[in-house]
């Protein structure tokens, strides 16, 4: 179990560190390195222990043991010099695995202070592993914390949208899998666990042997364990992720992984290793001037992003899959290596399905805009159509916190995938329906007859011309987008007019200024996004503002409710930085009504978004308060008093289908918000056993989240066990309390206790903390009058939440009629 010291001893390390290593990625570096480093030590004093020798610090290397590092006879500049050359030298050592020696590859220590060093191994030598899976714990937490990794335009890939691609390609235990710009090795874990998980699913039995379902308990047999440990690889250019990646597998059960340092696209060296199974988010960006490929690419470019699209293409098997991440240039430039890229993938049939994933899906990592792009060699040859779906959600806001949410289409757009696929095979494509109005399939010659263009709205336009009555006219024979200013920072000073497309407040320029309203378009960065403005402003260099070339014809505010419903980003054709192309965006078709009805379109959806306008003020004004008129007779205990405090656990590790995939529910910090009081756990399952390796609670008992977002309670509705995000009050003392009066009185002092805590990353609150929380004890009918009150006014706020769902449903039905007729 990962418990909360285990966190505090690495958020001081990192503490520790940031002032003289204050890049994220090389924190975890030296923290990996010097885990590492006392796991090792641990390995060898537990060997000696047990009658038997050291392995790993012996001979010459025997200096460098981690006990001789804390040698009180050592001064600091000692110490710092000893430690820097064993880590230095640690990858020559013939006494260690090869794994252990590449981890050390090309290792040093980053800085020359004492003193931080001193501190920093003293954090490091609190940890006390007996074996790897502990380490385990520690390592999945400190890759949790790593956030960018590098300014190639490399990213951490959220772990939902790994485990997404992994389930559409669906890799088989005898098949090879590889990464090949692998970075921290989440596909290649995430594709080894959906493995292992298939392996344990009930399959049916066979036709023949009755009824029912063949128990899937058996799993992989040793031999199968074997040969999957040998079939998964790993490439990367950066020595940091190698490491990072080498003690990842190894975390997860690989002795040997098969990760390398290599250059993916300069290096011929495994041009001809193929694998059955391609998983990536390769880099977006190529360094300055670009790369020099070698020349067996089919498409000649120095873009990076074309390159490993290429790659991965050119390296599957006959029957092989792949799904790769890509920016939206792959999607629709016009420039000649990503049009030849497209060609080249439907043309040689490897294109089935290209997956939209919403702008935010990488915050606060990177704003871009990418899609999924599926290919299958034996699958593409079957069909003359490319399948296009769109996510709008993916479970999680598309804000720089990225909280969850209940809107997900990611599992409706893996069984629409699913469905296609079989339908091709079972050959009865022409029955496939898409149960799912993001889902468009295109022909091949459609797509050839547009430059082989990959965004979905390219073509979408087509079937909604044929239901028009309105007439349909193209956005450049009624308006202009004009480029915005280029505004020197220094005037960018506080004044009354907005600046679009920048953060700043400007004071008044007459040459830029533009008299309200006018709607702006992002050009760059926020390609495609339309802003309505009521007041003056100054859209800069990075916007288009729109300029109406007839008001007899269209209306400003109907204008930009018709392209808000569009997928401007999709219309990028720019090189560089991924912009909004004008001249693509003229090109599009929109339906234009009489201006008398384009007036009643706009008035109705103002209507709507004025009631929608009013219940978000509710919404946001409300927050249960608990009014106490204090008596001094009354009183006032602490929570420990109160109830038995336990916090919550995990069985690890988390693969093992002993401990996971049962029938009993696990509350995960997720499950929780501010809004909702009895929570049903929908995300985890356990199994008995795993149960017992967790924290059962009851229904009816209260919790409260103290990592993620500390101090935020729920009350269970069902039984269920907590993780250690959780701390459980058990047994409350209902002669003084009752459960529900402490959820609402916790919450409402959720900023306070909240402000307690602590953390470098991620900020948690400690038993020792909540055992001292004072809480007020009102009579029992006084409890039940102010948790009353409070419901009732609950189910205000929750009605209003319903009512802007309604009324946004229906703005979206207005627009829905324009396209319609």
């Amino acid at each position: 179990m990962l418990d909360s010291e285990t966190k505090r001893r690495i958020d001081s390390a990192r503490d520790i560190l940031v002032g003289k290593v204050p890049d994220p990625k090389s924190q975890v570096e030296q923290i990996t390195i010097a885990l590492v480093y006392k796991f090792m030590d641990d390995m060898d004093r537990q060997s000696v222990e047990l009658g038997g020798k050291a392995s790993f610090f012996k001979g010459e290397f025997k200096k460098y043991g981690w006990g001789n590092i804390f040698d009180p006879r050592l001064g600091g500049v000692e110490m710092l010099n000893l430690y820097g050359e064993a880590i230095t030298r640690m990858s020559q050592n013939a006494n260690l695995p090869e794994l252990f020696r590449n981890i050390f590859k090309n290792a040093y220590l980053p800085y020359r202070d004492p003193e931080t060093l001193k501190l920093f191994l003293k954090t490091i030598n609190d940890f006390t592993y007996d074996h790897s899976e502990k380490l385990g714990d520690a390592f999945e937490y400190l890759l949790s914390v790593l956030g960018s990794q590098g300014d190639a335009g490399q990213f951490r890939t959220p772990r939902h949208i790994i485990d997404f691609m992994v389930q559409v390609v669906d890799p088989k235990k005898n098949e090879t899998v590889l990464d090949p710009a692998c970075g921290t090795a989440g596909f290649l874990i995430s594709a080894y666990k959906h493995i292992v998980n298939q392996a344990l699913t009930p399959t049916p039995l066979p036709q023949g042997e009755g009824l029912g379902v063949r128990e899937g308990r058996g799993g992989l047999s040793a031999q199968d364990k074997q040969r999957l440990y040998e079939n998964f690889t790993g490439y990367d250019i950066s020595p940091d992720m190698v490491r990072l990646s080498l003690v990842n597998m190894y975390l997860h059960g690989f002795v040997k992984p098969q990760i390398h340092e290599y250059d993916t696209l300069a290096s011929e060296e495994r041009w001809n290793d193929t694998a059955d199974v391609i998983l990536a988010n390769p880099p977006f960006m190529s360094p300055k001037g670009g790369i020099m490929p070698h020349k067996k690419f089919s498409v000649q470019s120095n873009r990076s992003e074309v390159l490993f699209v290429d790659y991965m293409a050119e390296h599957l098997t006959p029957n092989g899959r792949a799904a790769i991440i890509v920016p939206e240039g792959i999607i629709f430039q016009s420039a000649g290596a990503y049009k030849q890229l497209r060609k080249y993938l439907i043309e040689h049939n490897f294109l089935w399905a290209v997956v939209s994933l919403p702008a935010g899906a990488f915050n606060p990592y990177s704003g871009v805009k990418t899609s999924i792009l599926l290919l299958d060699k034996s699958l593409a040859k079957k069909t003359d159509r490319v399948l296009f779906v769109k996510v709008e959600n993916d479970g999680f806001s598309l804000g720089a916190q990225r909280n969850p949410i209940e809107k997900n289409d990611l599992p409706q757009t893996l069984k629409v995938l699913k469905s296609f696929r079989a339908s091709i095979l079972d050959g009865k494509l022409a029955s496939f329906a898409p149960e799912t109005g993001s889902a468009l399939l295109v022909s091949i010659s459609k797509l050839e007859e547009n430059d082989y263009n990959l965004s979905a709205d390219r073509y979408r336009e087509v079937i909604r011309v044929g239901k028009q009555t309105h007439p349909m006219v193209a956005i450049g024979d009624i308006c202009t987008f004009e480029y915005g200013k280029p505004l020197k920072a220094e005037n960018r000073i506080e004044g009354e007019y907005p600046v679009f497309g920048s953060n700043g407040i400007v004071g008044y320029h007459n040459e830029y200024l533009i008299e309200a309203p006018f709607l702006v378009v992002g050009r760059k960065g926020s390609a495609g996004e339309v802003h309505y403005s009521n007041k003056n402003g100054f859209p800069i260099d990075t916007t288009f503002y729109v300029k109406l070339e007839n008001e007899d014809k269209v209306i400003l505010d109907y204008l930009f409710h018709v392209l808000k419903s569009l997928d401007l980003q999709s219309v990028n054709t720019q090189a560089g930085v991924p912009g909004l192309n004008r001249n693509d965006a003229y090109k599009i078709q929109i339906p234009l009504p009489p201006l008398e009805v384009q007036r009643q379109l706009v008035d109705e959806i103002a209507a709507h978004h004025r009631i929608i306008g009013g219940a978000r003020q509710v919404i946001e004004n409300w927050k249960p308060d608990i009014e106490l008129e204090f008596d001094e007779n009354w009183e006032v205990a602490k929570l420990d008093n109160l109830c038995e405090i336990v916090r919550g656990s995990s069985p690890r590790p988390r693969s093992n289908p002993k401990f996971y995939g049962g029938g009993i529910p696990r509350l995960m910090v997720a499950d929780v918000t501010r809004d909702g009081m009895y929570v049903t756990p929908s995300i985890d399952t356990l199994t008995e056993e795993g149960a017992k390796q967790s924290r059962p609670m009851k229904k009816g008992d209260l919790v409260m989240a103290v990592s993620g977002q500390p101090g935020v309670c729920a009350i269970l509705a069902i039984d269920a066990c907590i993780h250690d995000g959780f701390a459980g009050f058990r047994n409350m003392n209902q002669e003084k309390i009752l459960t529900e009066y402490a959820y609402h009185y916790l919450m409402s002092q959720l900023d306070t206790n909240n402000s307690q805590s602590v953390g470098a990353v991620f900020k948690n609150l400690n038993l020792d903390q909540l055992r001292q929380f004072d809480i007020p004890l009102p009579p029992l009918e006084i409890q039940r009058e102010i948790v009353a009150r409070i419901e009732s006014e609950r189910a205000i706020v929750h009605g209003n939440r319903e009512l802007i769902r309604l009324y946004v449903e229906k703005v979206k039905k207005v627009i829905e009629r324009v396209w319609e007729g």
